[in-house]
């Protein structure tokens, strides 16, 4: 089946957003709670592995916060901190501090052109993800025909609710779609969906265990600027960044 559409996850994929964005975030809501608490670098890569902002922080309670007094609502005490993060983290992006990684506007542009649908498959809110496209990624979100996002699903990565909801939205097989994304959370939940994966991975994630995988680069790369392979098998063609051909290649030996 040919390739018609691109579903890419948002947060390490499309921007490094979690160690200087996420986290960032995080700490000042905790400090306008009257909250101590302090994610470090390290601390927050350990918690990375708890996906969705509200579960991190309820895990972050259950796990490291034994003296934490918790209010008869922890629930909307927890979607109440979240949102404050959000808002920290909207004020950030719009004020530039979160720039694409390397190829990505590129291959959106590529994909555009060439007619590919494109959605987004994320377990971040809807407003991280809108701020983010439309201020890191000059106002590209209406290109996208589905944003799956948040609470929109029942069960977030790696279970693969978030991609079957994009793809029913889409009425699309997964044969017809190729996933991009940075994590092995995030590479389980498209797999479990049936979705073909390529993996471009960041500092956060690249010791990950990136088996079936199609495709695992550091970043996507642009002509001046290759990026590293591996698993590529033959269908890289010395190609030296990840451009529409490629993965169309790549999908097309699956």
């Amino acid at each position: 089946m040919p390739l018609e559409a691109l579903l890419f996850d948002v947060d390490g994929t499309l921007a490094d957003t979690e160690r200087d964005g996420h986290r960032i975030a995080y700490n000042a809501a905790f400090a306008e709670a009257g909250l101590d608490w302090d994610w470090t670098v390290s601390l927050y890569g350990e918690l990375l592995a708890i996906t969705g902002g509200k579960e991190r922080i309820l895990h972050y309670i259950e796990t490291q916060c034994p003296n934490f007094q918790r209010p008869p609502d922890l629930k909307g005490y927890i979607a109440d901190l979240h949102d404050i993060k959000t808002r920290h983290f909207t004020q950030l992006v719009h004020r530039g501090g979160i720039a694409a990684r390397p190829g990505v506007k590129r291959l959106l542009f590529e994909a555009r052109q060439a007619g590919l649908r494109l959605a987004i498959a994320t377990t971040t809110t809807p407003e991280n993800v809108q701020a983010l496209l439309n201020t890191s990624f000059d106002g590209v979100e209406d290109w996208f025909e589905v944003i799956g996002a948040g609470d929109v699903v029942p069960n977030k990565k790696p279970a693969a609710d978030i991609y079957s909801y994009v793809m029913e939205k889409m009425g699309l097989h997964p044969d017809r779609c190729l996933a991009l994304e940075d994590s092995f959370n995030g590479l389980q939940s498209s797999l479990a969906a049936g979705v073909q994966t390529l993996i471009s991975y960041n500092a956060y994630t690249q010791d990950h265990d990136f088996s079936g995988a199609a495709l695992v680069v550091d970043h996507l790369g642009e002509p001046d600027m290759p990026c590293q392979m591996t698993y590529t098998g033959t269908v890289s063609n010395g190609a030296t960044y990840v451009d529409l051909e490629l993965l169309k290649r790549l999908h097309g030996a699956q």
